[in-house]
């Protein structure tokens, strides 16, 4: 059972018909059940039938926008390592995985375009071809990502003020509160240098960028009248953090002295 299972998991080394098969039906089937499920229940009180292009550029301080590049990343290397597992051959499941990715995005950009709340947003689009040009030019160059993106979430007390936007139960929260995200670039230093180094060859540095007080998308001073505390002023301000962080996909016990069975 247990061989059974890693021969499953065990990318193929040679093009598997019934792999491919099985993977672009379900990749397929998902695009198009997400897409439908959007448009009738996510979409379904602002719905227009008149497209529309809207112009956010500006707004939450980039943080939606570094959103839409990571998305693009995340959504690139998964349907690529998908395709990889299937015996595909690099450029393959690249051309393959940055088509879906953008491809999917694009038809997210096109519901918001039909939405009286939103709008199509070049930005957007923008955003989300360079989060897929950022894992297809590393594949190109390196074969593997050294600059790899992060996410990390905590919640934040800023959505009680406006949870119409911020969110109001938990998963809306931490999708909609800008301020309680944080997206990392993390890079591992041994991986660009040589076998003999001596650096950890799982220690990497990460840089990230978040916001704070961010409680309006338009504006970066948000005033919150109550009827007790009187008027609450909120400054919004960019974050800029640093980090020690691991490259799971580079440490190794038995690389690294641990041996747990060793007399």
């Amino acid at each position: 059972m247990n061989l059974q299972a890693q021969t499953f998991f065990e990318k193929d080394s040679v093009f598997n018909v019934k792999r491919t098969a099985w993977t672009s039906g379900v990749i397929g089937a998902g695009w198009l059940g997400s897409v439908v499920s959007l448009k009738n229940i996510w979409y379904k009180e602002n719905w227009t039938n008149k497209f529309h292009t809207f112009d956010d550029s500006k707004q939450w301080l980039g943080m939606d926008k570094v959103g839409h590049f990571y998305t693009g990343n995340m959504i690139t290397k998964n349907i690529s390592s998908v395709y990889d597992w299937s015996g595909m051959n690099r450029s393959q499941r690249l051309i393959i995985g940055s088509t879906v990715g953008f491809g999917y995005l694009t038809t997210l950009e096109i519901l918001d375009g039909y939405s009286e709340e939103w709008g199509f947003s070049w930005a957007d689009l923008g955003a989300n071809a360079l989060g897929v040009a950022w894992y297809v030019w590393q594949d190109l160059v390196w074969e593997e990502q050294r600059f790899k993106l992060k996410f990390s979430a905590h919640l934040t007390p800023y959505a009680s003020y406006r949870p119409e936007v911020l969110g109001s139960s938990f998963p809306e929260r931490l999708l909609k509160d800008y301020n309680g995200q944080t997206y990392w670039l993390s890079f591992t230093p041994s991986q660009f240098l040589n076998s003999s180094s001596f650096f950890p060859n799982w220690l990497s540095f990460s840089f990230g960028y978040s916001v704070d007080k961010k409680l309006h998308g338009d504006l970066n001073v948000y005033n919150h009248i109550d009827s007790k505390l009187g008027i609450e002023t909120f400054n919004a301000e960019r974050q800029f953090l640093f980090s020690l962080d691991i490259d799971f996909e580079q440490f190794s016990p038995e690389k690294n002295g641990y041996q747990p069975f060793s007399k």
